[in-house]
């Protein structure tokens, strides 16, 4: 008898949920097949039916990931609207399980640059179809803004979120408006 596609998708969650609860305590090169297939209950070849190996398998979890967090309204650039961070930041906590971890000391280190890529080339497309092509002065820009929002995200996910959500937008809304240095005089 087939399985079914909900069995299947099932499945394939069961062993992703069973490896990233062992991905939080140890880190991947530490992981084995077994443990996964084992705290999922399923066997080996079950395993392989959906994933090469355990890197293939955070490779999907992140790419998953990625993909949701770019479905959000792109925001124009070339009015002075105010850049819809809650929504952004909305969009990352929403993942804050993965995120704390994968943006962590024991995460993995090529997942800050598949976030940073792929924001870049949704605003690379976006300025591309205002007939606007990025300079190297402008791609220091997004590198800077990509890599403060990721490194900020990652920060306060790991701290333990010690202010609100709502509180932390403010702040890198205040921060992407009125410079790095006004905002850090108006907090000493």
């Amino acid at each position: 008898m087939p399985t079914s596609s909900n069995t299947m998708v099932q499945t394939r969650q069961n062993l992703m949920e069973a490896f990233w609860e062992l991905y939080t305590i140890k880190r991947i090169e530490k992981i084995t097949i077994r443990e996964i297939t084992s705290r999922a209950g399923y066997n080996r070849g079950t395993f392989y039916e959906y994933f090469k190996d355990v890197y293939d398998l955070l490779s999907q979890i992140e790419d998953e990931l990625i993909a949701d967090m770019q479905q959000f309204t792109p925001v124009s650039l070339l009015t002075d609207a105010p850049i819809p961070l809650d929504h952004m930041m909305n969009k990352l906590v929403t993942h804050r399980k993965y995120l704390a971890v994968l943006l962590g000391d024991h995460g993995d280190p090529s997942f800050q640059s598949k976030i940073k890529t792929s924001y870049r080339n949704m605003i690379v497309q976006q300025l591309a179809n205002t007939g606007i092509k990025l300079n190297m002065e402008l791609e220091i820009v997004l590198e800077y803004a990509l890599s403060a929002m990721i490194g900020v995200t990652g920060s306060w996910l790991q701290q333990g979120e010690k202010i609100p959500l709502d509180q932390l937008v403010k702040l890198l809304q205040r921060i992407t408006q009125d410079g790095l240095l006004q905002t850090i005089r108006t907090q000493i």
